[in-house]
């Protein structure tokens, strides 16, 4: 089993910036391949936003998380970071980090962070 650990989130002003990161204090396994970062708003389904394959640093981002975020890992220290930039209100939700084989949707990723919220204030 892979423990995560999210942090980084809290509240910001509209327009702002934060970065999250997702730690494994214990590593990743061969198995793990990729870490994908994923929010979810109160009501509303869980998205996902992003994916790092951890072995050549390839990455994915979906349409609501292009051009304002930016997916990176420091292998060495076994964390993958979100750099999130011009937050709007509605990026506010509870982030997650999850890590699995390779990037896909949420149920392709075998284990999941606690989460980290982040709230956008206008």
């Amino acid at each position: 089993e892979v423990q995560l650990v999210e942090s980084g989130g809290g509240l910001v002003q509209t327009g702002g910036s934060l970065r999250l990161s997702c730690a494994a204090p214990s590593g990743f396994t061969d198995d793990d391949l990729a870490v994908g970062w994923f929010r979810q708003a109160p009501g509303k389904e869980r998205e996902g936003l992003s994916c790092i394959i951890l072995d050549d640093g390839s990455t994915y981002y979906e349409d609501s998380a292009k051009g304002r975020f930016t997916i990176a890992s420091d292998n060495a220290k076994h964390t993958v970071y979100l750099q999130m930039n011009n937050l709007r209100s509605e990026d506010s939700a509870v982030y997650h980090c999850a890590v699995g084989g390779f990037c896909g949707t949420e149920y392709e990723y075998d284990y999941w962070g606690q989460g980290t919220q982040v709230t956008v204030s206008s």
